[in-house]
């Protein structure tokens, strides 16, 4: 009898599994705690706190507890996906989608470049990451027309946004908060991270292209196979794209404009344009919204319009429940007190060294902490004023604090299973964790050597 082949568990598995290894962590590593001051730690101020290892009861609780602390988010996902799954309906992404590739006439691939940079600027600049999980049953679908695999429509949005979020130049949510933290302005360090943008996004752009080439002229070197995704779209019976379908695909438009404008900090730019200051429970009201309009536009009766849109819920609940899983991780590593003690550990390792190894340290220390704290905002808050302090002892600017956090933060975030959005697009294009992992390891690794040489010439030219 031949063997089994070994097959990559789901993301549902892995990280109920990570969720377990957490709890296990809890008995052998100590609890500890910082002095707080407004919520925010204080350098020094460690001490050991009574130990709360976390049992069975913890880890069968812990994707609950995950779910109510993400359920915001969560709730975003299903308003989506019942605006999908009217729009859907309606026919008009399909006939929209052939209308696209028709136009382009085999010019498809420079889809890839002009996505990626408005992705890539979304991220540079307000931190688009958790938003970009609107664009993935809409691109995807795109790629797939256009004989590419999922893993190119993934990439685009994920790699595009990720470039941008490792090189954030004005991102409020993680260089903002980190900055305030670190004691520096805002615009410190922000041309060395410009250029840093510049390149990692150019890099990002080439490794795409050049993958989704090899795909289109062998689609047997693709890591997934062609045409794997949660939405299809056939080209050989296309429905016509009527001017009410045209009129359905304006409003669809528009809603993904309004999301996109409605999250932009514009004031913590020092842009002078009204800010609207929405997030999840706004955009998730946004999406209820339009999708009634856009069944309302195409007759449908309103139970019709009901069914559907519960029908295209479900369609996302599974990455949902994986959103709500991968947050039950951080709420267990609290739970358990060991949240502190790890970065206490990276405050020992930290104590002494010089300017040059203190940042590359940083850097370094930060990988796996995003790992178990994958919030940027959550992770700047923890951290940076415990690391600021110790680098001024080096040597080392706050902005340089700052540049490793982020940069750390935003590539990790792009490859680890406890990374909500990254779980969330594989479940969605139907991309198994290993494939991804063995897709995207490569520019990982440009990522981390083009970093640490530019934080060594942040140290060397500051």
């Amino acid at each position: 009898m031949e063997g089994k082949k070994f097959r990559m568990p789901t993301a549902y598995t892995i990280l109920f599994l990570l969720i377990i290894l957490v709890a296990i962590a809890t008995w052998f590593i100590p609890a500890g705690t910082y002095d707080y001051v407004d919520g925010v730690p204080v350098a020094g101020t460690y001490h050991a706190t009574a130990a709360s290892p976390q049992g069975v009861s913890a880890v069968l609780k812990a994707a609950f507890s995950g779910f109510y602390d993400a359920v915001d988010v969560c709730v975003f996902i299903l308003m989506v996906g019942g605006f999908l799954g009217v729009v859907m309906k309606t026919g008009a992404v399909d006939a929209g989608v052939a209308r696209i590739i028709q136009r382009l006439g085999g010019r498809e691939k420079w889809l890839i470049p002009i996505l990626m940079l408005l992705f890539g600027l979304g991220g540079t600049t307000y931190g688009m990451w958790e938003e970009t999980m609107a664009f993935y049953p809409l691109l995807i679908p795109v790629f797939l027309a256009a004989g590419y695999d999922a893993v190119v429509g993934i990439s685009v949005i994920l790699l595009g946004a990720g470039a941008g979020i490792i090189s954030s130049t004005v991102n409020p949510f993680a260089t903002g908060i980190a900055s305030g933290f670190a004691g520096v302005s805002l615009g410190e360090g922000i041309l060395l991270r410009a250029l840093q943008w510049v390149v990692f996004e150019s890099a990002a752009i080439w490794y795409v292209m050049a993958y989704a080439a090899r795909v289109k002229k062998n689609p047997s070197r693709s890591v997934v196979g062609v045409g794997a995704g949660k939405i299809q779209v056939s080209m050989e019976s296309t429905a016509p794209f009527t001017p009410r379908r045209k009129a359905i695909m304006t409003v669809f438009t528009l809603v993904f404009l309004i999301m996109v404008y409605a999250v932009i900090p514009f004031d913590e730019m020092g842009l002078a344009l009204p800010v609207l200051g929405w997030w999840f429970p706004e955009l998730s009201a946004l999406f209820l919204v339009g999708g009634i309009l856009i069944g309302l536009m195409d007759r449908m009766a309103e139970s019709e319009i009901a069914e559907t849109f519960v029908a295209g819920c479900a369609d996302l609940l599974g990455v949902a429940l994986i959103i709500g899983i991968s947050r039950g991780i951080t709420v267990l590593m609290n739970d358990g007190g060991i949240t502190d003690t790890i970065l206490h550990w990276g405050e020992d390792v930290l104590s002494g060294a010089g300017p040059v190894s203190f940042v590359l340290l940083v850097y370094l220390i930060y990988l796996p902490l995003t790992v178990l704290i994958p919030s940027s905002s959550g992770l700047a808050t923890l951290s940076v004023p415990v690391m600021a302090p110790l680098g001024r002892f080096a040597g080392v600017g706050g902005d340089l604090v700052v540049t490793a956090f982020q940069s750390a933060s935003g590539l990790v975030n792009i490859i680890t299973p406890t990374a909500a959005v990254v779980m969330g697009a594989l479940a969605l294009g139907h991309v198994p964790y290993d494939r991804w992992v063995k897709y995207v390891w490569k520019l990982i690794l440009y990522f981390l050597l083009l970093t640490m040489v530019f934080l060594v010439a942040g140290v060397l030219l500051g």
